[in-house]
């Protein structure tokens, strides 16, 4: 049977010790402080990525519509028949 808490290979034993360790280096005080920094990080990282995609889809419209002709072209008047050049 696979183990649930199981991250990357790692028994529930190692977690609680890595864990321990955490807060033994940055004391409790500091870890939400700490959890908030990297959700802020991840909010302005998701927020970029949204204005990066709403960006490209603003690129591409705008050269959609520049790829657009502007008038049809007018129909070309009667061509005349070409008469060969004399010698």
């Amino acid at each position: 049977m696979t183990n649930l808490l199981a991250l990357g290979g790692l028994s529930p034993m190692e977690l609680i010790i890595i864990v321990g360790v955490i807060v033994l280096l940055f004391g409790s005080s500091k870890i939400p402080q700490l959890m908030r920094g990297v959700g802020s990080g991840i909010n302005e990282f998701k927020k970029g990525l949204r204005e990066g995609e709403q960006q490209a889809a603003a690129d591409a419209a705008k050269s959609a519509e520049a790829a657009k002709p502007a008038d049809a072209p007018k129909p070309a008047e009667a061509a005349k028949p070409v008469e060969p050049e004399k010698k």
